[in-house]
């Protein structure tokens, strides 16, 4: 069955009529939206017959389906008309301005969308539409290349005619047909951003539906089903549960967290001490409860409820001597949990965070269960204690029990190690680690090429890119970088710049590198808002630091290299910049940390990561060029490829950017 709300050939649409087809798509229309039902119809009966009369004289074997859900974007493409060679999507626009860069950018972003995520468009070129009825379309500009997603077209009620026949003689004849029916049964499976998942996780969408491109689905589905499980267990059967999951960068460790809170049926929080991704998610919930024509209080409540940071549910719960209302907490980034040391210091409380978790928690007599979401190699602050203090309090608390996958015992390192042997209060369960990327859409080498890089394995990291397309790129040219950035994000796709809020040089490149990640209105800005607005992400002029995007994630990712992390004797070297020169760093927790943050910092983006390493200044202490140069040849060394902007074709809608 189509996944269209309608669904035939052109010969099926020219037989129905407007009238049947617009009835079949009301009722579609009824079961799933609340508003905007006379508009929508009015649309309909003005774009159905249109389209007939677009297609007379074509093919009536091709295949039309009308409104073609795209799950990841919540959106519907008008039409999608499949040709025997050729996959064209339009978007109708009514007005006389109907041609708008807010157009280009749609229909080019649900191009993308087929492109990227559905299974049966990889191997025929697609090309997006966008038809104004009454509006003056710009001169054609046809693409010398028929692959892949072609520039936007526009065409108005007079001109569509003969620009689908022009469509069809200009795109080569294929080797292989394109099959309509075998398009519309492939699979489609999207890959979000974490704030798209927690859109449609938050509309009641599960997890499955969020399936990798290239992953194995049950990498997500049997993990997530095995915490539900042992939720059920302990809410039938009574006790107290830890449960420890664990996975690569990217792995989908926040999506699987996110879709027990919102899917179980457990009055499940889902707790952080990541502030930024709190903003974003509530900002972006409550957006989508305004553009629905809802009231935001309702959404807010229940998303404050559902997304809380961890120090504000402490706070609360820390003195009070009645269990919280919460049976369920999963604790996000559960490696940043902090010592005993830090606790007293900055909380007034002789005791560990992770400790302080599960005594709340045990205040509930009957069952609770806490889900640790722990990000190897993620420590990024003073204070966090990694894997290893919750294995610390677990072995003091003979109430509780924990579940993990084999990894967590005995790792290399200690703050990866929640025991260092076998324990009686540790259940070992595989699915709880997460080793396949999702986030990564075009090339799963990306996580295992920075882990070798950081490692300082060359050799490893050279046989990776050897075998795979390792999505990331050098350039010494900020410039470059910012070019390259706003050729690639087509569509909708995001592009942001990164550095480390180390790198304090950077300013002398002209990037200040201290993001204020603490204020929700800039963080969501940024992570929301869409240029010309100089405060989003792809104006490209505001660099996030890793407190500010770690748990969250770009298309696009310009990272900034700065002098805190530079190569000296075949090794890296952390440092940190005081007064006016640099200072090495010799403790080995901040070592740690100052690496850490590259690994997150690497890890952002969902398509490619370009690396601006600064030229430096032989006048300039501070930024040698012979410290960025080792960097360079280290990364190229590595199997990094040098960013050639002249080589990218610019596409349509970007000179929004340039």
């Amino acid at each position: 069955m189509s996944r269209a709300w309608w669904s035939g050939t052109v010969a099926d649409l020219r037989a129905t009529g407007t009238e049947a087809i617009v009835a079949q798509l009301a009722t579609r229309l009824i079961e799933t939206h609340r508003l905007n039902h006379e508009e929508q119809l009015r649309a309909w009966r003005d774009q159905v017959p249109l389209l007939v009369a677009a297609l007379a004289g074509l093919p009536a074997d091709w295949t039309v389906l009308l409104e073609y859900p795209l799950l990841r974007l919540g959106r519907r493409i008008d039409t999608v008309l499949l040709t025997d060679r050729a996959i064209l999507v339009l978007e109708f626009k009514a007005g006389a301005q109907g041609f708008t860069a807010d157009g280009r950018l749609q229909v080019d972003d649900y191009a993308l969308d087929l492109r990227d995520f559905h299974a049966g468009s990889r191997a025929h070129p697609i090309v997006p539409i966008l038809v104004a009825p009454r509006g003056p379309p710009a001169l054609l500009a046809w693409p010398l290349l028929w692959h892949a997603v072609v520039p936007v077209l526009e065409a108005s009620a007079a001109t569509l005619p003969a620009l689908l026949a022009d469509v069809v003689a200009r795109v080569p004849t294929p080797t292989c047909r394109l099959d309509a029916a075998g398009w519309d049964a492939a699979p489609y499976r999207p890959v979000p951003t974490i704030v798209e998942a927690a859109r449609m996780l938050y509309a009641r969408h599960g997890v499955a539906d969020l399936a990798a491109a290239r992953a194995d689905a049950t990498n997500l589905t049997r993990t997530t089903a095995a915490i539900l499980a042992a939720i059920a267990t302990a809410r039938g059967k009574g006790g107290h549960i830890a449960l420890f999951v664990t996975g690569i960068p990217g792995a989908g460790k926040t999506l699987c967290g996110l879709n027990v809170v919102f899917a179980a049926d457990s009055g499940a929080a889902f707790l952080t001490g990541n502030l930024p991704l709190v903003h974003v998610m509530r900002a972006a919930l409550a957006r989508d409860a305004r553009a629905q024509g809802r009231g935001p209080r309702q959404p807010r409540r229940e998303t404050e409820s559902a997304i809380q940071p961890v120090n504000g549910f402490l706070r609360d719960n820390r003195d009070r001597p009645d269990p919280p209302h919460e049976q369920v907490i999963l604790f996000d980034e559960a490696q940043r949990a902090w010592d005993a040391d830090f606790g007293r210091r900055k909380f007034d409380h002789d005791g560990s965070e992770a400790a302080l978790i599960l005594d709340i928690m045990a205040r509930h007599r009957d069952w609770a269960v806490v889900v640790a979401l722990v990000g190897g190699g993620q420590e990024i602050n003073t204070g966090e204690a990694g894997l290893a203090e919750w294995g610390t309090a677990l072995a003091a608390r003979p109430a509780w029990r924990a579940l993990a996958a084999p990894g967590v015992i005995g790792a290399a390192d200690p703050r990866q190690r929640l025991v260092d042997a076998p324990a009686p209060w540790l259940g070992i369960d595989p699915v709880l680690h997460l080793d396949v990327p999702v986030r990564s859409i075009r090339s799963a080498a990306a996580a295992p090429w920075v882990e070798a890089v950081l490692a300082g394995h060359t050799a490893a990291a050279q046989a990776i890119a050897a075998a795979a397309d390792v999505p990331i790129r050098i350039t010494r040219s900020l410039e470059a970088l910012r070019t390259a950035l706003r050729r690639r994000a087509r569509g909708l796709r995001r592009a942001g710049l990164v550095c480390s809020a180390g790198a304090r040089r950077l300013v002398a490149d002209g990037l200040w590198p201290a993001f204020p990640h603490l204020d929700a209105d800039a963080v969501a800005h940024w992570f929301l808002d869409r240029w010309p607005d100089v405060r989003a992400s792809d104006a490209l002029e505001l660099p996030a630091t890793q407190f500010a995007c770690q748990g969250l994630e770009l298309d696009y990712v310009g990272l900034a290299w700065g002098g805190d992390l530079i190569r000296r004797a075949g090794q890296w070297m952390p440092r940190r910049f005081v007064g006016t020169a640099w200072q090495t760093t010799r403790d080995e927790a901040r070592r740690a940390y100052a690496i850490n943050t590259y690994r997150v910092l690497l890890t952002r983006a969902r398509y490619e990561t370009l690396i601006f390493i600064p030229p430096g200044a032989a006048t300039d202490a501070t930024r040698a060029p012979a410290e960025f140069d080792a960097v360079a040849n280290y990364l190229t060394a590595c199997g990094a490829l040098a960013l050639e902007p002249a080589a990218d074709p610019v596409p349509s809608g970007t000179d929004r950017l340039l």
